[in-house]
This record gives C-alpha cells, structure tokens and sequence, in this order.
C-alpha cells in the first residue's frame, strides 16, 4: 500500500487539475437541480384554480376531455397527465413547445405553466449536460462533461484510500472525521477536504457512477451485459424523426377513443394510490394507448408501471416493475440514482447535499493543489539561489 499510495495521489491529483472546472461546474448546477421536478410543478400551478366549479362536480372522462384538446386544433400534443387530486388540473404537453393546464371539470385553460421557473433550470440543465453549448457543439459538451465525470469517479475512488490516515489511532482520524475549528489556509482547506470527501464517499460515488451509465451508449449496455442480457436497440433516426414531427406544429392526431372507459377507475383498481397518470399521446389511429401510472414523486421506478390499452378499449398489458427484467430494472435504478430520485424526497435531498460536497471538494482540492505547485516553484529558486550568485 504504501508503494501504491504515491501513484494514487498523482492520478488523484492530476484528474482534479485537468477536470476540476469542469466537475465544479457539473457539481454547482446538480445543487440547483436537486428539486426541479417539485419547484417546476410549484411554479406552474401557483395561483392556478382548478378544483370544481360547483360542488358535487365531477370530472369530465378522459375521452370527453381529450376530444376537446383535439377540437382546438393547432399543436400536437404529446403526451397527458393527470395528477390524482380534486384541486388538480390536467397537464397537456407539447414537447419543447410549452404545456397547458385544463380544468379537468370543464377542459378550459386554467394556466400554461411558469416560464421563469423553467428557464432558470432549462439553463442549468444545458450547463450540467452540454456546458451550455448549442447546437452542433452539444455532442461536443456531452462529451466532455462525461469524461470529466469519468475523471471525477477516478477522484472520488482514489480519495476513498488517500483520505484514509495511515495510522488509525483516534487523533488521525479524528482530524479527517470531523470539522476543526480556527485553521487557515492549507490547513483548514486540508481538513475539509477530508472531512467532506470521507462523510460524502459513498453516495457520492454512486451518484458519478450513475452518471456514467447516462453518459455514454457503452456504459449503459455494461448494465445490461452484466446480468445477461442483450442490450436494448437504439433508434436515434426514429427518435429524430418524432421530434421534428412535433416540432412542426401539425394537427393532432385523432382523440384516442375508446379510453378503457372510466380511466380514473382502471387506475384506482391497478394501482389504489395512484399519485399520476400519463399518456403518451398515439402516433397513429390504430395505435395501442400506454399509460404510466406512478404512485411515487416522478423518479421512483420501484412505483411505477405502465398499462397497454388496445382501441378496443381491453388492457393487453400491465407491466409493473418487478416483471421487467434484471437489466431494465438495474438500469431504471440506475437513471435516477444520479439524481437521487430512486430513493424519493430523502434521496434527492442526500444527492443535493453531496453535490454540495462536491464543489468544496473540488474547490478545496484546487487549492490545495495551486499551493504544492507554488511550494515547488519556490523550492527550485532556492536551490538556484548560490549558483546565481556565484556565477
């Protein structure tokens, strides 16, 4: 170990150098992210009335209420979403190009959601991901934000030894378990160091190392490989295609008709403590319905499944989580690990936190890092010093 420690802290160290920046600014943007899912919703439905007109009202179905998103024309929507709630409204989505809010008693509009809000974290998000790069140059960002993600998962293995005192004596580790007060400087930049990195190790490694998983096609089909399993195929020209298909502003197409009936009901009976329901809005007229139906925050795949429904109006298939296969359940977990989602409100407020650690690791880290190269260009001008003033 004690041969291996050196070429441990020079890749350590070299890999913070070279990906800091970048890894800090990754870090700064993953805080602000931590609760999007919530304060967007927050946002877009503050000040917005939605319960019943009267009392005793009731919902219109799904399939009266979608015919009149089909009778207004214009956009086409690609997906509904209703949130179980009398004062709820439903949500049309129209890909990149906005959401409505409906009264789910009579389909007025009652809001078209926070644009503010969505343009704070439609910002951070393009920074985390592609370091605000447009266009072209996204694959670009991409790239690099994934291997500085690389380099920081080499970080964050690497600190897990060299944050370790080498004599576990009470007094060492004492002074790399916990905060020290009244240093300065290297010290106290050295102590923090330790501390954050030691108390954050673990989850903040499984949080990078999620990240690879997104990051890149290979990495992804390593979790399915692993367990067995051949990799899902990609359809990036498919997927292309149905952007720009919804980007062009067509009509949509036809209501889906039938709607299994009462919905709301199909739900209740599935899944009795539904929290969400969405369709993913049909590219054809013969085309099978698919609902997700969520009973978590969003980003918990344990309480999620989704339920084919035929236009004969018979549900063909119910797949809840547990009938997926290994490598599709290891790879949900793992999508939503990165942002600590899996775990619900309590994990996506640990993923904040070490996101936090994160950026005074790497600023920390830095510091540390400019004073040893400080301290070794001093070095070499003493040991020049007499030969100058010989000469």
């Amino acid at each position: 170990m004690r041969a291996l420690r050196p070429l441990l802290f020079w890749t350590h160290l070299v890999s913070g150098v070279v990906a800091g920046a970048v890894v800090l600014i990754m870090s700064v943007t993953g805080v602000l992210l931590t609760y999007q899912k919530q304060m967007t919703l927050w946002a877009d439905l503050r000040g917005v009335e939605a319960g019943p007109p009267t009392p005793g009202a009731v919902r219109l179905a799904p399939d009266s209420l979608l015919a009149i998103v089909t009778a207004r024309g214009g956009k086409a929507p690609t997906a509904v979403v209703w949130r179980n709630g009398a004062e709820m409204p439903v949500e049309v989505q129209f890909g990149r190009e906005g959401r409505q809010y409906l009264s789910a008693y009579t389909g007025e509009v009652v809001g078209t959601g926070s644009v503010a809000m969505r343009k704070v974290f439609t910002v951070a998000t393009e920074w985390h991901r592609y370091l605000a790069m447009k266009d072209d140059d996204r694959a670009t960002g991409k790239a690099i934000t994934g291997w500085s993600n690389m380099a920081f998962l080499v970080l964050v293995l690497t600190g897990m030894v060299l944050w370790w005192p080498r004599n576990l004596t009470w007094s060492a580790v004492r002074s790399v378990l916990l905060f020290r007060r009244g240093l300065t400087g290297k010290a106290r930049d050295f102590n923090w160091h330790n501390v954050i990195g030691i108390w954050s190790a673990v989850p903040l490694a499984l949080v990078v190392a999620s990240a690879t998983v997104i990051s890149f096609p290979w990495a992804s089909d390593l979790v399915y490989r692993a367990v067995g399993e051949a990799p899902p195929p990609r359809s990036p020209e498919g997927a292309a295609g149905a952007a720009a298909g919804t980007a062009t502003g067509a009509r949509p197409a036809p209501a889906p008709t039938p709607l299994v009936g009462d919905v709301y009901a199909v739900a209740a009976e599935r899944m009795p403590d539904w929290r969400a329901m969405s369709l993913a809005w049909p590219k054809a007229a013969d085309a099978p319905l698919v609902y997700t139906i969520d009973r978590g925050m969003g980003g918990e795949p344990t309480k999620r499944a989704t339920l084919t429904v035929s236009r004969s109006g018979e549900p063909t298939k119910w797949q809840p989580f547990d009938s997926l296969t290994t490598g599709r359940q290891l790879r949900n977990i793992m999508r939503f690990t990165h942002t600590g989602e899996v775990l619900g409100f309590w994990g996506q407020t640990l993923a904040g936190i070490v996101s936090l650690g994160a950026s005074v690791l790497v600023v920390t880290g830095l510091l540390l890092s400019l004073r040893r190269l400080l301290a070794w260009r001093r070095r070499g001008a003493r040991a020049e010093a007499p030969a100058v003033v010989a000469a």
